[in-house]
């Protein structure tokens, strides 16, 4: 089944509708270096041998697009796998499209390649949308029309950068799925988060399961919060009395939280000075 074109695509980043192989030359490997703005960290083993061996036999049918640095060296835009598998393969040269680009079309068409192939992990796509909006000042609508995306898709990714760097290194190591990580963002206390996290590693919790969990740990913080709410609204006639005296004694803001039996004052102050003059009253 065919994929469907991403955003603009690298053909039209390139200005051309029909890519110029009359321009390709061949660039010895010591000479391309890898693009800083590469947004993929991991290159799997097992798939490089089989694209090692696949140019082994066929040679490299889509030349690699680089352009020319000041020493000589040629940067490389996009194919650093293919550079990859040559290496591997044993070839000293592969052949090369060499043209100049903008720092912001040097990411995009990093991240469209890797996007186009699927096998960016989650964090590392959303490190890109990050550094794309960074260099770009393009909001997530307009960088998700650029990369042929939906813009909640873009913010949905953006979140998991949200996440505390341990969950953020077991999602791109693939420790935790997505699904597990959306519903830790449900979680917005981050102890309670981090317990969660350690539960699925060490029970191994489905997303389902880990959802569920978020879901109660949601409830229990809700709870909390409204009873303590109802502890700050529900006070007696006789503690509503003593708050008014104690602001009309101190000459500022003054809550008690609690009941007739026991509970907490606090008294605010607004400056040095403020606090000074109420330490005086106290004593």
């Amino acid at each position: 089944m065919s994929k469907k074109a991403l955003g603009r695509g690298i053909d039209a980043l390139l200005k051309t509708e029909k890519r110029d192989f009359s321009s390709v030359i061949e660039v010895p490997l010591d000479s391309l270096v890898v693009n800083p703005y590469q947004p993929r960290q991991d290159f799997d083993t097992e798939t490089l041998k089989e694209l090692a061996d696949s140019i082994k036999q066929k040679g490299i049918i889509q030349p690699i697009l680089a352009e020319s640095k000041d020493d000589g060296k040629y940067l490389i835009v996009a194919g650093e796998r293919r550079v990859r598998a040559a290496r591997i393969a044993g070839l000293r040269e592969v052949p090369v499209i060499v043209k100049r680009f903008t720092e912001e079309e040097k990411l995009e068409i990093a991240l469209i390649e890797n996007i186009q192939r699927e096998d960016l992990s989650p964090i590392e796509e959303a490190y890109a949308y990050k550094r794309l909006i960074d260099i770009s000042k393009l909001n997530q609508e307009e960088i998700a029309a650029k990369v042929g995306r939906k813009r909640s898709t873009v913010a949905n990714t953006l979140r998991l950068l949200k996440l505390a760097p341990p969950i953020q290194e077991a999602l791109r190591k693939g420790s935790i799925t997505p699904g597990h990580a959306r519903a830790l963002l449900m979680v917005e206390d981050l102890e309670k988060r981090k317990v969660l996290f350690n539960r699925i590693l060490n029970k191994g919790l489905s997303v389902r399961q880990t959802e569920s969990a978020a879901s109660l740990f949601k409830k229990k913080v809700d709870t909390s919060k409204n009873k303590s709410l109802s502890l700050e609204k529900k006070l007696t006639p006789e503690l509503k009395d003593i708050e008014q005296r104690l602001i009309d004694a101190f000459g500022t803001k003054v809550s008690i939280k609690g009941t007739n039996s026991r509970g907490k004052i606090e008294i605010s102050y607004f400056s040095l000075d403020d606090l000074n003059r109420i330490l005086d009253i106290l004593s």
